[in-house]
């Protein structure tokens, strides 16, 4: 009997274990846990109707009308102890030995720490249209990127004017680059995308400029990753 859980036997023969496991917790400790004799009591009837209708559909007593019962005895034993264990087992009061003892994991109060995302990223480049760039986005070869970690990629970009940007340019609104850039930090813009496809639509008077890229991967606390390698593209 399949269950949507991680904690509940999928073997009704484990299942009826756990619940007289239970049963024997709760009859010492339930008091102190808030449980109440009612529900101490009904988690005892329950596990007692689904041994003797287990008994019964593992002998020569079964029928299609035992197996129906079956199936409802442990769904309800297990509907009630999913129930219990939403509003009754919680820490504190439970200590890690005390979910043990229930044959549960116990609960990990230490959150993970969020760390910088390693490797680098580089792109493709297409130009799909006057003035656009289109941008692949991949692992730079030899890069091993955890893919339980959620990142986006932060790409650094500068447009650099046939013999370099007037200090007018510059020190603009856009600011151009002066000179050919040696790495990621003089790259004056940025764009984050959590896509590995990523277009830039750039103004008609740039078409002809060579644009710098440079990428870093980053995550959800805003931590980057190394630099990517310099590359370059004219725009269209």
């Amino acid at each position: 009997m399949a269950h949507n859980s991680d904690w509940l036997p999928s073997r009704r023969e484990s299942q009826l274990a756990m619940a007289k496991g239970w049963k024997l917790v709760l009859e010492n400790k339930g008091s102190a846990w808030e449980v109440k004799d009612e529900e101490i009591s009904e988690l005892s009837k329950l596990t007692d109707e689904a041994e003797k209708i287990l008994v019964k559909a593992m002998s020569m007593e079964r029928t299609i009308i035992v197996t129906a019962q079956c199936r409802e005895a442990f769904e309800t034993l297990a509907a009630f102890m999913r129930n219990l264990k939403m509003r009754r087992f919680f820490s504190p009061p439970l200590t890690s030995a005390d979910f043990v003892s229930l044959e549960l994991r116990p609960k990990n109060n230490v959150k993970s720490p969020i760390l910088p995302p390693e490797g680098q990223a580089e792109a493709d480049i297409s130009y799909p249209g006057v003035h656009l760039l289109l941008l692949r986005i991949r692992p730079v070869s030899g890069t091993v990127i955890d893919p339980r970690i959620v990142h986006g990629f932060r790409i650094f970009y500068g447009i650099l004017p046939p013999g370099g940007a007037t200090v007018e340019q510059a020190t603009g609104t856009f600011r151009y680059l002066m000179k050919q850039p040696q790495s990621g930090d003089e790259l004056p813009h940025s764009k984050f995308t959590r896509r590995r496809k990523e277009l830039f639509d750039f103004n008609a008077n740039d078409s002809g400029k060579t644009v710098f890229f440079c990428i870093q991967y980053e995550n959800s606390k805003g931590q980057s990753g190394s630099w990517g390698p310099l590359f370059q593209a004219t725009i269209p």
